[in-house]
């Protein structure tokens, strides 16, 4: 079986979960291309996982001071070659192709008529119960940015027929230095962050952040972008202070970390997240990155747990063997190894 699987690389999300699913997908006799859109090449780290992986220029969007800016998002994306790559891209060469919120495989896929599984955490919020949370543009969003004929959605909780998310099992830890946090905040100035957090010098922060070059501010460390630098790390804090994306949110949880989430303004995804983790118990989201928040939610923290199965061994599996399962069947399977729900 040849298998396209399109990763959205705007987000260290996304790329985060297939990295995961590469190394279990790599146990299966299937042929896999991978192709990644969203970010420029310069931009992307430890994809050897990924092989000889195709890059298309696909679809971004521009962030200002932790704030989405729609009308240069909109300005800023080339349509034209979009469309031209859509048009381009060989999909009647595979048998399936799978997207994790990639629009260039998901939109020639779509065209083609061929099978799309549409992977990730973007497709939970198709699950009517979340959905018709959405107002109409978001509704309008979530459904055509990348399209597909078999969603599968990842959520925290069971709902609908999403599945648990893809998380580290084997490098899983729980518990960490009380006093150690990390912090990552790509959609942040850095310059900011950095100013908010020198005042409290009774925690150690490891701050990773795009912008930043290694350094050390003494009781702040600054890193570049590095999946084993930033999972090594994670092991060993207490607390995790990130925005509002979907896989870090999960690891913290995954692993027993207290969690602060501040949603990236104007990008409704990450504004739902945020609500949903708040009206949950299982995140304090912030509306500001500053000095007294943090440090509040520092001195009061309180953390939750949540155990799921390795999902990404079985997804590897029901891949290999064709994704023939229906969905509601395998929601439910992996939703019966859980050992125990929040603690």
């Amino acid at each position: 079986m040849k298998i396209l699987y399109g990763i959205q690389g705007t987000g260290n999300g996304h790329l985060s979960r297939c990295h995961t699913m590469a190394k279990h997908l790599a146990g299966h006799e299937i042929d896999i291309d991978y192709l990644i859109s969203g970010r420029d090449v310069s931009g992307l780290f430890d994809m050897d996982v990924f092989g000889d992986y195709q890059w298309r220029e696909g679809l971004s969007f521009v962030t200002e001071n932790g704030r989405l800016q729609r009308r240069k998002t909109l300005f800023a994306n080339d349509w034209s070659q979009f469309w031209q790559d859509v048009k381009r891209l060989p999909v009647n060469d595979y048998d399936l192709v799978i997207t994790d919120y990639e629009p260039v495989t998901a939109w020639a896929a779509k065209k083609a008529g061929v099978r799309c599984i549409g992977l990730g955490r973007q497709y939970a919020y198709q699950e009517p119960q979340l959905f018709k949370r959405l107002s109409w543009w978001q509704k309008q969003l979530i459904s055509s940015f990348a399209p597909c004929s078999d969603p599968v959605g990842m959520h925290w909780l069971a709902v609908g027929n999403a599945i648990p998310p893809v998380v580290r099992h084997e490098e899983n830890s729980c518990g960490g230095l009380m006093q150690r946090v990390v912090v990552y905040l790509p959609f942040e100035d850095h310059r900011y962050v950095i100013e908010q957090l020198q005042p409290l010098d009774n925690y150690e922060f490891s701050f990773f952040h795009p912008a930043v070059k290694r350094q050390s501010l003494g009781h702040i460390e600054c890193y570049p972008p590095s999946r084993s630098e930033f999972a090594s790390h994670f092991n060993k804090a207490s607390a995790v202070l990130s925005n509002a994306g979907f896989e870090t949110s999960c690891e913290a949880l995954s692993q027993g970390k207290a969690l602060a989430v501040k949603p990236l303004s104007g990008q409704f995804e990450q504004k739902w997240n945020a609500r949903i983790l708040d009206e949950q118990g299982l995140a304090q989201v912030l509306k500001r990155i500053d000095t007294g928040s943090v440090d509040n939610w520092l001195t009061q923290r309180q953390s939750q747990r949540l155990y799921w199965p390795n999902v990404a061994e079985v997804l590897a599996q029901w891949i290999a063997t064709g994704a023939r399962q229906p969905i509601a069947e395998l929601s439910a399977e992996l939703w019966s190894r859980n050992e125990k729900t929040a603690v």
